[in-house]
């Protein structure tokens, strides 16, 4: 008996297990999906999931840290 029911053709979920929103960007740091997203996510197409996909990569800049932290961010 083969496995095969058990193959699923679908694009599985990005995450990290590091599910953390961020406050201003709302989005989740560890695979920056939105929360919309993430609770669609069992939903989507395959087309959906694919374009959320090719998305994330361009999310991870608008996480990065701050440098320095506070006396850096009030200096001046």
């Amino acid at each position: 008996m083969k496995d095969d029911v058990w193959t699923r053709d679908e694009i599985q979920s990005p995450c990290v297990k590091l599910c953390v929103v961020h406050p201003e960007e709302r989005l989740c740091v560890g695979c920056f999906r939105t929360i919309e997203e993430i609770g669609a996510w069992s939903r989507l197409t395959h087309e959906a999931r694919a374009a959320i996909m090719a998305e994330l990569p361009t999310r991870a800049p608008r996480l990065q840290k701050r440098r320095g932290g506070r006396a850096a961010r009030v200096a001046g």
